[in-house]
């Protein structure tokens, strides 16, 4: 009777147009959200007669006020988890006091369904707020908003801020120091950037996989700050047979790269006001670690010509700085009479000397010279050496190879400074030298940079003849451009930079003395494409420099 009393009250009605159905619908719905909603910041009342402040006063009850759903956008494109993209909404809310202290939030089911996520997505939004103090939870009840203290004001204000603590004298010097990485997305031409696209990452990524599932408490528990042992022995064994360097694997460090090293050494060697020698132009990386510890730099005149000029600075060095394998940036190579005479002066004076073997490997005039440590018989030549080149940048892998003086000492220096790299990349690469890849994979770079390297001294010559003179490099994968006269090298990097083109000026290379202005321009990391679009845009950069 009664299903067929509100049948007949139904068809009696007087017809309605589809978008009355639809407003209606519309309208009820919107009462029904509204309803469930709402209750939420009601039922926190009745429940919970007097919610109390951050600071445990007694408060009286808010107004009920509905809850701001329209607030929680999610975007389901986004790359940031729902949760947190809700969690982040919540925060707002409750920042604002769109709905006051005390109020109660929807159901976990009843916000899922309105916002068509998953319930789980729902609870570990609540859980966070809830840990991070937003919410709190009540036995038998849903969580309430927190009583919290007001954030900071958003409006300006009328009287003018407190000024910071300046940072110290060294935190000046650091934060004076130049940038010196490269900008993502600019291959043509960084300077020292390898090919990675020419990188074997499905080998790398089984050996990772490997020992990642196989680690045990020699990867995941305690561990030698000094570097994982395989991969100390392994390049051990390495730099002996292709660098001439002697060393036990305990004489090694492993490093997240060569400015680590140098950061690290700076600190451990230099006082303030110490003397340090270093090449002009030299590499400004190390330079910028030696100028923080308060070092004197005294440079080191190095030209294609004369070579390094040894007698110069004058002063006795505490400590000296060269890159004799391949110079940077000119990318010349020490003579053995100047190693010699390098040698005779550190021991003379009691100098440290740090060789940086830069770009040692990637030589195209005969085979790579035997390092300055080879030839030390007093102990006192630091190797550092960085993989950076030779595999891939982002792998933040180098090491440095310490005289026995030093090495015994430097365990308490690196877990003091926290220096040390991921041993679970440090066990794989160990692998990928002692199963013969690197030296495949070098090979094959070796082949490939060097029929790049003639390519990219062809298009040059051909494009900017005019512009640039290129300098007749032995080793390494980035050679000089020195720029007619009157050409401004930082005006041609920015105008370059603004073409997506990275190019590094040579005036900021030099310290002491008269810059000379040219560039430096890497050539590995591009393909025959990219170089003749890349030398077009910086013809392009030289043109708007010169009007």
């Amino acid at each position: 009777m009664g299903g067929n009393s509100a049948r007949a009250s139904l068809g009696s009605s007087p017809p309605q147009s589809g978008g009355e159905v639809a407003r209606r619908s519309r309208d009820g719905e919107g009462e029904r959200r509204m309803r469930l909603l709402s209750a939420a910041g009601s039922r926190a009342q009745t429940r919970n007669s007097h919610p109390t402040s951050g600071r445990g006063e007694m408060r009286p009850h808010p107004k009920p006020q509905p809850f701001p759903l329209d607030t929680l956008a999610v975007n389901r494109s986004s790359p940031e988890h729902l949760s947190r993209q809700l969690y982040h909404g919540l925060v707002a809310i409750i920042r604002s006091r769109a709905l006051p202290p005390g109020s109660e939030l929807p159901s976990t089911r009843a916000l899922a369904a309105e916002l068509g996520l998953g319930r789980n997505t729902i609870v570990a939004a609540y859980d966070q707020l809830v840990t991070e103090g937003y919410l709190a939870n009540r036995q038998g009840a849903r969580p309430v908003i927190v009583d919290l203290p007001e954030g900071p004001r958003e409006t300006p204000r009328e009287e003018p801020p407190v000024p910071l603590r300046s940072p110290s004298l060294r935190g000046r010097l650091l934060l004076s120091q130049p940038y010196h990485h490269g900008r993502p997305g600019h291959v043509a031409f960084h300077p020292g950037m390898p090919d990675a696209q020419s990188f074997p990452f499905g080998v790398w990524g089984r050996l990772v996989a490997r020992r990642a599932s196989h680690g045990g408490e020699t990867l995941f528990g305690t561990y030698d700050v000094t570097g994982h042992p395989a991969l100390k022995e392994a390049i051990a064994g390495y730099l002996f047979s292709a660098r001439g360097v002697r060393c036990r694997p305990e004489q090694i460090v492993v490093t997240t790269g060569a400015q680590a090293a140098f950061d690290l050494l700076a600190r451990l060697l230099l006082d303030p006001d110490d003397t340090v020698w270093m090449e002009e132009p030299g590499y400004y990386g190390a330079k910028a670690a030696f100028t923080v510890a308060g070092a004197r730099i005294l440079p080191i005149a190095v030209d294609q010509e004369r070579g390094w000029r040894l007698d110069a600075p004058g002063f006795s060095p505490r400590l000296i700085y060269v890159t004799p394998a391949c110079q940077h940036p000119l990318g010349i190579t020490m003579r053995m009479e100047e190693r010699l005479r390098l040698l005779d002066i550190a021991e003379t004076a009691n100098s440290w000397v740090i060789e940086d073997d830069f770009d040692g490997e990637y030589r195209f005039q005969g085979r790579p010279v035997p390092a300055i440590q080879s030839m030390d018989r007093s102990g006192r030549v630091i190797y550092v050496g960085t993989f950076a080149k030779l595999l891939f940048p982002a792998l933040r892998l180098g090491f440095m190879v310490l005289p026995p003086e030093l090495a015994g000492r430097i365990v308490n220096a690196l877990s003091t400074t926290g220096q040390f790299a991921p041993l679970l990349l440090q066990a794989a690469l160990a692998d990928f030298i002692t199963e013969g890849h690197m030296s495949r994979h070098l090979k094959r770079m070796r082949r490939i940079y060097a029929q790049r390297r003639q390519l990219f001294r062809d298009i040059v010559t051909e494009r900017l003849r005019d512009e640039i003179t290129l300098s007749p490099a032995e080793a390494g994968i980035q050679v000089v451009g020195y720029l007619k006269e009157g050409i401004d090298d930082i005006k041609v990097s920015q105008a370059a930079a603004k073409r997506a083109i990275n190019v590094s000026p040579l005036s900021k290379y030099f310290q002491n003395t008269a810059p000379t202005q040219g560039l430096v321009l890497g050539y590995a990391a591009c393909d025959a494409a990219q170089t003749r679009d890349g030398v077009e845009r910086l013809a392009q950069a030289i043109r708007e420099v010169l009007g």
